[in-house]
């Protein structure tokens, strides 16, 4: 009875958010979406940039902009997939 609760409430979980994956979430995925997470938080803590910022020696939009690009393919291009 509690295997079945637990696994409810995580297919709750998985539809809900995207981020938490399903058994069918391959390695490629998993990735993306950990770095899209990582690089979202990164962008909305002022704090944060700020530290990159300096560190790069860059201003907090040049650091902003870059960030938001590498949230487009932030673990290169997705594999081939074999049918």
């Amino acid at each position: 009875m509690d295997r079945s609760n637990l696994n409810s409430q995580l297919e709750h979980l998985q539809s809900k958010y995207v981020g938490t994956g399903h058994p069918d979430t391959s390695k490629y995925e998993w990735g993306v979406n950990q770095a899209r997470d990582s690089y979202a938080s990164y962008v909305g803590h002022y704090p944060m940039i700020s530290y990159f910022a300096v560190a790069e020696n860059e201003s907090i939009a040049r650091i902003k902009f870059n960030i938001t690009e590498k949230m487009l393919q932030p673990c290169g291009p997705p594999p081939e997939r074999r049918d």
